[in-house]
């Protein structure tokens, strides 16, 4: 009877593990948004973990996730523990004592580890709530058209400022830094950073603080960005308090159901700021550096893993529009558009 009611969660691990996460984009967002220490991401297990719970909640919801396993040092160090508890038993009084307190000692500093981990997690995502849900705060008084000017250009710079920090914060605690300060071991670390989603939204933030144009439209992936943090961040610390359950669960709920359309929502705003920054160039506010860099940026975000499933949807849908009307009304901009894809696809 046992065994019979083990065989679904046996077949569904085994769906799981066989699933293809590395060709499925939400797999590569998720996994930048898991907030544990560098040590800890490196391990398989941990991985295999998460990817479970990433199966759990796209694909099964009933497949049942074991918690976090621990770390073996407390495991190796029982039978060492229950050796010296039998030597002590056949040892004088004053050997037993001595064996006791190493005992104790033994025990005691096994213990420390796994206390002194949780905190550290707990903490990085204290801090990403805090600075996420500021942004939040600063974003929405800039992009509203009844705030004063003065305070809506310092919000836009502070909403840019605070997601560029959070950016650097969550690349150093899920990347680290790198192993030496020479050209090769900086060249292997920045391969592994260069594609990340906070690296992109990084040079994304940088490019809009410190520029003088203030763009509206920029903000919507920063504020996309800081919701879905701290949704996320609500609904596993606070989902058992009154006043979550009666005023902010709704919220969060729609948010971490509607990722794919925030997600969407923030690629259309990223290419239409594109747009923006090219028709700039024709007001005393032009910034000729500034719209190479950001459609070198539109570029990377096409490419890169974490993005391209939803630029590569927005500019498909584009081309579906536009193409049409430019072979119908304008045919001599064919061959500057070939050469623009040309350089957009190497």
């Amino acid at each position: 009877m046992g065994e019979e009611g083990e065989d679904p969660q046996k077949l569904k691990r085994i769906a799981a593990a066989a699933y293809d996460y590395d060709n499925d984009p939400r797999w590569a967002d998720y996994w930048s948004n898991v907030l544990i220490p560098p040590h800890m991401a490196s391990r398989s297990d941990v991985v295999d973990h998460f990817k479970r719970k990433f199966y759990q909640r796209y694909f099964d919801p009933g497949l049942v996730v074991e918690p976090m396993p621990t770390s073996s040092s407390s495991q190796a160090a029982r039978p060492s523990a229950q050796q010296a508890s039998s030597s002590s038993s056949a040892s004088n009084g004053q050997s037993r004592q001595r064996n006791a307190g190493s005992t104790g000692r033994t025990s005691g500093a096994s213990t420390i580890p796994p206390s002194s981990s949780t905190p550290l997690r707990w903490d990085q995502q204290t801090v990403q709530f805090s600075v996420n849900a500021w942004v939040f705060i600063v974003a929405v008084l800039a992009i509203l058209p009844l705030v004063p000017r003065n305070l809506s250009t310092r919000a836009f710079m502070l909403a840019f400022t605070g997601t560029a920090c959070t950016s650097l914060y969550s690349l150093y605690s899920l990347y680290g830094k790198p192993r030496a300060w020479n050209l090769q071991a900086v060249q292997v670390w920045f391969q592994s950073v260069f594609v990340s989603k906070d690296f992109i939204y990084f040079l994304y933030c940088f490019t809009f603080a410190t520029s003088n144009l203030n763009l509206k439209l920029a903000l919507i992936p920063v504020l996309c960005l800081a919701l879905e943090h701290v949704a996320k961040f609500l609904r596993q610390n606070f989902s058992r308090s009154t006043l979550y359950r009666k005023y902010l669960e709704d919220p969060c709920v729609w948010v971490e159901s509607n990722t794919t359309t925030l997600h969407i929502l923030s690629s259309q705003a990223e290419i239409g700021n594109g747009f923006l920054l090219i028709i700039s160039l024709l007001s005393w506010q032009r910034n000729i550096i500034q719209a190479f860099i950001y459609w070198q940026l539109l570029k990377l975000m096409y490419h890169a893993p974490a993005t391209a499933n939803y630029h590569r949807s927005a500019w498909a849908k584009i081309g579906r529009n536009v193409n049409p009307l430019i072979h119908r009304y304008a045919p001599f901009l064919n061959t500057p558009i070939s050469a623009i894809q040309s350089w957009w696809f190497r």
